[in-house]
């Protein structure tokens, strides 16, 4: 019998984050500027965030935006934030390095896995950049790696979800896959059930500015709305 499907809003706000929770997401990912893709969110956030829903909050550590190969001057940042993540109650870390040559970076991904530790570990979509999902993947569980989200190395998940299909299988278990890449409620059903992917993972919420209690009480019904379409699958 398959476990339930989990739920993973991406969120770069407290309102977002207490919308996401309150119209029921298992899980939050919490970043700053999505426009590329996330990055480190303050920690005056993170607090906030974690003090303000039940639900796990899992933190985006990405010093920058653009390519997932480091320098060892952003290695140390990542190391401090790390540190610093795991002082204020988040619940997991996201983060992942690939080498020039687009390979899972073991030698800088090893340390931070261990670093985060009793905190599970994410890889994001620096996996769908790499050279080759497969071998990604194998050295993702060798790592220690908990999940690894990805669009199947696609544009968007349901363009890949051959791809998630096969990693789900080579998977087996021995890390989660995490189905992400404009996974909405008119196409989350059929993704998991084409894939078998028993997380997805999805930015519902996307507008900035104020927010008022209606505003706050719409993003609550659109999340609702996408979990509803999602676990009944």
């Amino acid at each position: 019998m398959n476990r339930p499907v989990v739920i993973e809003s991406c969120v770069d706000s407290l309102e977002a984050a207490i919308a996401s929770a309150e119209g029921g997401a298992h899980r939050l990912e919490l970043c700053a500027n999505l426009d590329v893709g996330g990055t480190t969110p303050a920690l005056a956030l993170v607090r906030s965030v974690v003090a303000a829903v039940s639900i796990p909050v899992c933190v985006m550590v990405r010093p920058r935006g653009g390519s997932f190969v480091y320098t060892p001057e952003e290695m140390a940042s990542m190391v401090g934030v790390i540190e610093a993540v795991k002082r204020t109650g988040a619940a997991g870390i996201v983060t992942g390095a690939l080498t020039p040559a687009g390979a899972i970076y073991g030698a800088m991904m090893r340390p931070l896995v261990a670093l985060a530790k009793p905190l599970p570990v994410t890889c994001h979509r620096a996996f769908d950049e790499s050279a080759g999902p497969a071998a990604a993947l194998d050295a993702l569980v060798a790592i220690g790696v908990a999940r690894v989200l990805t669009s199947g190395g696609a544009a968007t998940a349901v363009e890949g979800s051959a791809t998630l299909g096969r990693l789900v299988a080579r998977a087996a278990g021995r890390i989660a896959i995490i189905a992400g890449g404009q996974v909405r409620a008119h196409n989350v059903r059929d993704l998991i059930a084409d894939t078998g992917v028993r997380e997805v993972h999805a930015r519902i919420i996307r507008e900035p500015g104020p927010v008022d209690a209606s505003t706050r009480e719409r993003w609550r019904r659109d999340i609702a709305t996408f979990v509803a379409a999602a676990t009944t699958a």
